[in-house]
């Protein structure tokens, strides 16, 4: 991602690359005498209250699932190029599962051909059941 892009999370919300804030600083590990002078661990931050990108209803979800500031960091790589599209992917995919409304779930019945199969299974488990008994010994 350039400075100039913007970050689609989902389809409707489209985050300018402006209300984003990031921070650079040394990444631990190994990496030898490059690690210690190159600020490859990248912080990305984007703080929801303040951000004109989304409408109210999505910033109330956001706010109340993750807060009211959210930030992705990555220092996985030794590149910062690569470690920037890390953090911007994890940003996107926080405030996405943030956004993401589940399905209202309906409540249904069983059919009348599963209930007869159930009803039939266990008859079928209880004459199983009653043939493995032991038979009175009749004289």
């Amino acid at each position: 991602m350039n400075d100039d892009t913007a970050l689609r999370v989902t389809r409707t919300v489209v985050i300018p690359a402006s209300e984003l804030r990031w921070r650079f600083t040394a990444s631990g590990g190994p990496g030898g005498q490059h690690a210690n002078t190159s600020n490859t661990r990248a912080d990305v931050s984007f703080d929801v209250e303040a951000s004109a990108a989304l409408g109210p209803v999505q910033r109330a979800r956001i706010i109340e699932r993750i807060g009211s500031v959210v930030t992705a960091t990555a220092s996985d790589e030794r590149s910062q190029l690569r470690n920037r599209t890390l953090a911007i992917e994890r940003l996107r995919e926080k405030l996405a599962a943030a956004l993401h409304v589940e399905k209202a779930r309906r409540a249904t019945k069983p059919s009348k051909g599963a209930t007869q199969r159930r009803l039939d299974d266990k008859s079928r488990q209880s004459q199983r059941k009653s043939e493995r008994r032991a038979k009175p010994e009749r004289e």
